[in-house]
């Protein structure tokens, strides 16, 4: 039963969903087998004490059916009918959490018995609660359409054929929503098609782009928000669509719920990407500004947990601006919302990175000298780093010690590509060459300088680069 599609569903509930499960299968208006409420309960039971014992359907019959031969096709449809009742139990979970559904199909339902007495009051909690939903949406239009749209059926039940309706309403909304969701997606789509070469047809979006510049649509914070991460896409070389989408943000960032909040934003961090790309130095001081914003909306958290590779991310682009007491701070602050089993690799590396930039290089030699870590990439990248600082502490001796054993580490790693390899290899040879240099030789500084442009494919170049002119 383990490995039953029931069983597993009924493992991703918690305490608090298994007591509204155990309310709603006992509900006689949802269900009246009493069987399958006991079914449910020893599942449950399972589930709770965590036991690794096979859970049979022999032995859950029995405990059902006190005795009774065991019925294969019973049991299975006592499955089957119990796993329809938890769907129905999620349907109408995702119905109650939003109040606006009930008001709409309420007017609905009123239209429909023509229930005279309830048209103005079941109308007007259906518009307060459009109102008050918090987030802006194209979902929130698509609420706004269905009120009116059911408030247009009972104005056609009082037959007053002379007095204005509320068409208008209704396809204002309607094209708000559609606006809407048409960019979205288009947004997704453009934004795969940097990854993958799929090929989209994408109807009206000439005609639509029209539309805004013509009418605006400021007011609408999905088509003001999404028309200009579109445009970001299409005509990504003029900058100013992404200052207007982050000061659009600013106005309206809060209006829409978490998931699309982080497509949202990554769109903008996947344009800083492309300009950072392009050279622009301006674009990786906005590229920190919205890991900041996204640090202080807490999206870049998952289930309370932030990824090792997002802090490192930050980390270095916050040394690269030079921040170095925010990185301090930023260390000190958020190392407790590191995974456990990954904290002390990520903290320790991501400290000595702090330190190189700090020129603190006993510090990080002191953290990095002794560490192997088990992550193939923060290995290489400390051993990177380790090198760099026994060159600028001019300790030679540790130098070629480490040059020798990072070459062993990186050829014994078969499974590590050779085109992987290349860069750190390419570093160790170059970083050699430029210790047999004497300062001032410019013959022998030109020659490494043009050695080193030519191949470009080095780990850590730009360090290389550095400690080549000032040999100069």
């Amino acid at each position: 039963m383990q490995t039953s599609k029931l069983y597993s569903i009924l493992d991703r509930f918690d305490k608090y969903e298994q007591n509204r499960l155990k309310k709603f299968l006992t509900s006689p208006y949802f269900n009246r087998n009493e069987a399958l409420v006991q079914l449910f309960d020893l599942l449950v039971s399972h589930i709770n004490e965590k036991s690794t014992d096979d859970l049979e359907k022999t032995g859950l019959w029995s405990k059902i059916y006190n005795g009774q031969s065991y019925d294969d096709v019973l049991f299975r449809k006592n499955c089957s009918d119990l796993l329809k009742l938890v769907e129905d139990f999620l349907a109408q979970q995702v119905f109650e959490e939003n109040p606006i559904n009930q008001a709409t199909y309420l007017i609905e339902a009123v239209s429909k018995k023509k229930l005279d007495k309830l048209y103005k009051s079941s109308m007007r909690t259906a518009r307060r609660l459009a109102e008050q939903q918090t987030y802006r949406t194209a979902k929130y239009y698509l609420s706004q359409y269905e009120v009116e749209k059911n408030y247009f059926e009972i104005l056609g039940l009082e037959h007053d054929r002379t007095s204005k309706k509320n068409e208008e309403a209704i396809l204002n909304n309607l094209d708000r929503f559609f606006i809407a969701e048409k960019l979205r997606f288009a947004c997704s789509v453009l934004s795969q098609k940097i990854l993958v070469s799929h090929e989209y047809n994408l109807l009206l979006m000439d005609e639509i782009a029209l539309q805004i510049e013509k009418i605006g649509f400021e007011d609408v914070p999905p088509i003001a928000v999404y028309h200009q991460i579109y445009l970001t896409y299409v005509d990504g070389e003029n900058t100013e669509h992404y200052f207007k989408l982050m000061e659009t943000l600013e106005k309206c960032g809060d209006l829409f719920p978490r998931n699309e909040a982080e497509f949202i934003y990554q769109a903008a961090l996947n344009y800083c990407v492309k300009k950072l790309n392009q050279g622009s130095r301006q674009f990786l001081e906005e590229y920190f500004n919205v890991f900041v914003i996204l640090l202080e909306k807490e999206l870049i958290m998952t289930d309370g947990e932030l990824s090792p590779w997002h802090f490192r991310n930050i980390i270095v682009i916050a040394l690269r601006l030079g921040n170095t007491d925010w990185t301090e701070n930023f260390i000190s602050k958020y190392k407790t919302f590191l995974p456990e089993s990954m904290r002390e690799n990520a903290v320790s590396f991501n400290t000595a990175q702090l330190y190189f930039s700090q020129k603190k290089f006993e510090k990080v030699v002191e953290l990095l000298r002794t560490v192997e870590y088990e992550d193939i990439t923060y290995n290489l990248n400390s051993k990177t780093m380790l090198l760099s600082t026994y060159y600028e502490t001019d300790e030679i001796e540790p130098l070629y010690s480490l040059m020798d054993s990072f070459r062993t580490y990186l050829n014994r790693h078969k499974d590590f590509s050779a085109a992987k390899r290349k860069p750190y290899l390419n570093l160790i040879k170059f970083t050699k060459q430029l210790t047999r240099i004497t300062p001032g030789d410019k013959k022998a500084l030109e020659k490494l300088k043009q050695e080193v442009e030519e191949v470009k494919d080095i780990s850590s170049l730009n360090w290389l680069r550095e400690k080549i002119a000032e040999l100069e």
